[in-house]
């Protein structure tokens, strides 16, 4: 079985999700959009795969907004397209941050500016903890999504909804990838300043990820395998997406 990963950018790291689908049998066809050295300037262009290449679709975060085209105007599209696509056609999605943003959008749902930021290790309000537990899980995003036409939602916290599913696809706002290795350079691609800036120290945020590191790793598999056990076996999806363009 092959995984399709969408790395948005180099800091960018499956972790342990991707960890664990390896576990499960997956072989992952990691695809980063934009490389280190266009970090800066992320307008690339950028070819994705067809559908029904993959059996599986893992959409991680990214630093930008899904509705920035002065950023992401040449490639969203393409990605939008293929969410869509591959929700459409029964191919399993889990879509992660700024993932669940694209894939709540390519649904029929939307993305905006959040009341407030959430940095940090962040328990949620689930309705649904034998699939989305209550974490805590690590956060660090601006933007908020709505839930799209026909889906669930599963989870949410103060600022917005946090996890929804659709058909075989799961969307969490948070990052259950999250480890080490990601936040250090997360950390030093502009966060330190950026968690400063809403009264948090980088140096606590990497202690508390570090005291973590096992918990949040298990909850992490416990995540993908109620995915893969009970989200992406699911009946197919209707072939009609209500309320998608």
């Amino acid at each position: 079985m092959r995984a399709l990963v969408l790395r948005h950018d180099h800091a960018s790291l499956p972790g342990p999700v991707g960890e664990r689908l390896v576990e499960r049998g997956y072989d992952l066809d990691e695809r980063t959009i934009v490389p280190a050295e266009r970090y800066g300037d992320p307008v690339v262009d950028f070819g994705f795969p067809a559908v029904g290449k993959h059996d599986l679709v893992l959409a991680l975060g990214a630093p930008w907004s899904v509705y920035d085209r002065d950023k992401v105007g040449r490639w969203i599209d393409g990605e939008l397209a293929l969410l869509r696509g591959a929700h459409r056609a029964g191919v399993p999605v889990l879509a992660i941050c700024f993932g669940a943003q694209a894939l709540a959008t390519a649904l029929g749902g939307s993305v905006e500016r959040a009341p407030r930021p959430e940095i940090g290790w962040t328990p949620v309000d689930t309705a649904a903890p034998e699939l989305v537990p209550a974490g805590p899980w690590f956060q660090w995003h601006f933007d908020r999504f709505t839930v799209p036409p026909g889906a669930v939602e599963l989870a949410r916290s103060a600022v917005g909804p946090q996890a929804f599913r659709t058909g075989r696809s799961l969307a969490v706002q948070f990052h259950p990838e999250l480890a080490e290795p990601t936040l250090r350079m997360w950390l030093d691609l502009g966060g330190t300043a950026e968690a400063a800036a809403h009264g948090l120290d980088a140096a606590d945020l990497m202690s508390e990820t570090r005291q973590r590191r096992e918990e949040s790793r298990r909850r992490a598999h416990d995540l993908v395998d109620a995915f893969l056990d009970s989200v992406a076996t699911a009946p197919e999806p209707e072939a009609s997406l209500r309320g998608a363009s």
